[in-house]
């Protein structure tokens, strides 16, 4: 048994010494994925930043040949608010109420009924620009959308492009629905601070 002691003994001792350089390892490698950055890299030096307002008109269609909002969850079969319904949405972004008016623009994203009390929807929706300066360039919208309300407020929580670093809000108020068909026009007033 004697014999075998010095060699247990040291294969403890390199197991906690392994032990010990893999955690001390891992503890480093911690933070080895966070590094500070220039902003100069990012284009944002120098840069004021500004507060600009967008009037646009959100245009969904629920039926119809071309439908632009398409219901992938149903709602459950007992409730009144359509709760656990989730529609997929690909909506023209307008300058004016009238779907003849010029588009800049789509949401997509998609909106699902989250409340079992009332119709509140939970919107997630990227505002997709097509037009002008901001061609290619989007702003994230996530929020509680209680369609009822003559007002709903939701915010801004990103953006891509010309949106980078954005923030800011948005406030929906229904300018057009349509009981039997279940399509609505929106009117959407943006307001996004970015560089």
């Amino acid at each position: 048994m004697a014999t075998h002691f010095p060699t247990l003994a040291a294969h403890f001792i390199f197991f906690i010494f392994v032990f010990f350089i893999s955690v001390t390892a891992a503890l480093a490698d911690d933070e080895s994925f966070v590094r500070t950055t220039d902003t100069k890299l990012l284009g944002v030096l120098n840069k004021k930043e500004k507060l600009s307002h967008f009037k646009l008109y959100w245009h969904d269609i629920v039926g119809g040949r071309n439908p632009t909002a398409v219901p992938v969850v149903q709602p459950s079969t007992n409730s009144s608010t359509f709760f656990g319904l989730i529609s997929v949405i690909d909506d023209p972004l307008t300058m004016g109420p009238e779907m003849s008016s010029k588009m800049v623009g789509r949401a997509q994203g998609f909106y699902s009924s989250a409340s079992q009390q009332e119709l509140g929807l939970l919107m997630a929706m990227n505002f997709a620009f097509m037009e002008g300066k901001y061609n290619g360039s989007t702003i994230t919208i996530m929020g509680r959308n209680t369609v009822f309300s003559e007002v709903r407020e939701m915010p801004v929580i990103g953006g891509s492009g010309l949106f980078r670093f954005a923030r800011g809000y948005v406030q929906a108020k229904t300018h057009r629905f349509d009981p039997a068909t279940g399509d609505a026009v929106v009117e959407y007033n943006c307001y996004v601070m970015h560089y």
